[in-house]
């Protein structure tokens, strides 16, 4: 007997609502602490990759997992060789405000220097692996000049401009002494920010940390003699860390931050409507 393609979408449909209530009544269970999905006490983790040049998908898992009841302490994750200031300020502002809710710790990578050092002082407790390499405490800005390159192919620069700073660090032209003098207190200031906070976090007086805090880099194993971190270990001693900080009993779950534009639902919706479509092809072509 011929199959009827409508109901077999009829009955694909039926199967996808069975499905998402079963899903729908799990995650209810799983939020209430009920149900056969019930809820236990979770490690949050929160990764801080590659160069830092925005905070907003940082910062807003930092409060999702600060609003989280069942989130009892955070992991910062760190793999980054710094970035801009305004950008790690904001992510430092976030871990600092989330301290005041549960415990924090940060995970130092291969890398977690300048802006990722900074990122990690913000903690209850700085975990590096003996090898990460960290430090780099200061800040800098780079300028090009190309006069002499563009004068060898005989392109000239023109500039209209409302003050006399308005163009500066032009990489058309030298830069004067006068903008020099005042980037460079601008970078002073910056540095300072930076010296304060790691200072102030790290209960490390100002006239003893200045002395390293020139820029250069350190190992974790350095970094622990100096006082810049507080203990060594991988990934899993910062859990472990985390878990002891919060006084949790037992094993919990860790979770991660969700990839973006993959849900269950988008899954089995994606799989049943390719069945769907495969299966009338099939019918309006006659194979059975």
């Amino acid at each position: 007997m011929r199959k009827h393609p409508f109901l077999f979408g009829i009955l694909l449909l039926l199967i996808i609502g069975f499905i998402s209530f079963i899903i729908l009544f799990g995650l209810a269970g799983w939020k209430t602490g009920g149900g056969f999905l019930t809820a236990r006490d979770r490690i949050g983790v929160v990764l801080v990759k590659g160069i830092i040049t925005e905070s907003k998908p940082t910062v807003d898992q930092l409060k999702k997992y600060g609003e989280d009841s069942n989130v009892r302490a955070v992991v910062v994750r760190i793999d980054s060789p710094g970035g801009g200031v305004a950008a790690s300020q904001e992510i430092y502002d976030a871990v600092s405000s989330l301290r005041k809710k549960k415990k924090v710790v940060s995970s130092m990578g291969s890398v977690a220097a300048s802006a990722g050092y900074y990122v990690a002082c913000a903690a209850d407790k700085i975990v590096a692996n003996p090898g990460s390499v960290t430090g780099s405490i200061g800040a800098l800005m780079h300028f090009s000049n190309l006069e002499d390159l563009l004068k060898k192919i005989g392109l000239k620069s023109s500039v209209i401009k409302s003050g006399k700073f308005k163009d500066i660090g032009s990489p058309v032209r030298e830069m004067t002494a006068e903008e020099k003098q005042l980037i460079q207190g601008v970078i002073d200031d910056i540095y300072d920010q930076f010296l304060t906070t790691v200072s102030q976090m790290r209960k490390i007086p100002k006239e003893k940390l200045r002395p390293i805090a020139d820029g250069r880099i350190f190992t974790g194993r350095q970094a622990l003699k100096l006082g810049l971190v507080d203990e060594l270990g991988d990934m899993e001693h910062s859990i472990d860390l985390a878990v002891k900080l919060s006084g949790i009993k037992g094993k919990p779950e860790v979770i991660y931050p969700k990839e973006k534009g993959l849900t269950i639902w988008k899954m089995i919706v994606d799989d049943m409507a390719g069945a769907l479509i495969n299966r009338i092809r099939e019918e309006a072509m006659g194979i059975r």
